[in-house]
């Protein structure tokens, strides 16, 4: 009997969360010839949805990074037009303003390093990858020129300097 309930236990575990849906996005610099490259994974978390960035070859300093409402990254990443913003709520930083008094996609900035490198990582309460009201599939990421100043409506950020669009991969 114990042998059975330590069976079906390892058997709950495997086929948990180890098997959910994930997202990735492939981030490409948005100019001709641009090194920028990077990765974006969105996995399903208890408390909303984590996100982990990593760029390379982007230029040192700190850049916006927010999730943009349409999932393509042509015409310089242009087309994934603005920020995903269902509720029509301020620009701010998601994770601390949350969903009410910022942008779902508001991700803040991303440090880059001297070397080119940077990473992310936050978890967005509400956000989710494929279900509920703020589901991010088939949208874009966007990193941004400058830094995220908070200010309204978008952040001041500048251009988009790369771009990628979340897959959901099983």
């Amino acid at each position: 009997m114990r042998m059975a309930w330590i069976a079906a236990l390892i058997g709950l575990t495997i086929s948990g969360p180890a098997f959910a849906e994930t997202g990735k996005a492939a981030l490409k610099g948005t100019a001709e010839g641009s090194p920028i490259a990077g990765t974006a994974t969105l996995t399903p978390a208890n408390d909303g949805l984590k996100i982990v960035v990593e760029v390379n070859h982007a230029p040192p300093g700190q850049h916006g990074l927010h999730i943009h409402d349409k999932g393509s990254c042509a015409d310089g990443g242009n087309a994934a037009g603005g920020h995903y913003n269902p509720n029509a709520t301020p620009h701010g930083l998601v994770t601390r303003d949350g969903m009410g008094k910022a942008h779902p996609g508001d991700l803040g900035n991303i440090d880059v390093k001297a070397d080119g490198t940077g990473r992310l990582e936050a978890t967005v309460p509400g956000l989710s990858l494929t279900g509920g009201k703020y589901n991010v599939a088939d949208r874009a990421i966007i990193l941004h020129e400058k830094a995220d100043d908070f200010g309204q409506p978008t952040g001041n950020a500048g251009g988009r300097i790369a771009c990628g669009t979340i897959a959901v991969e099983k």
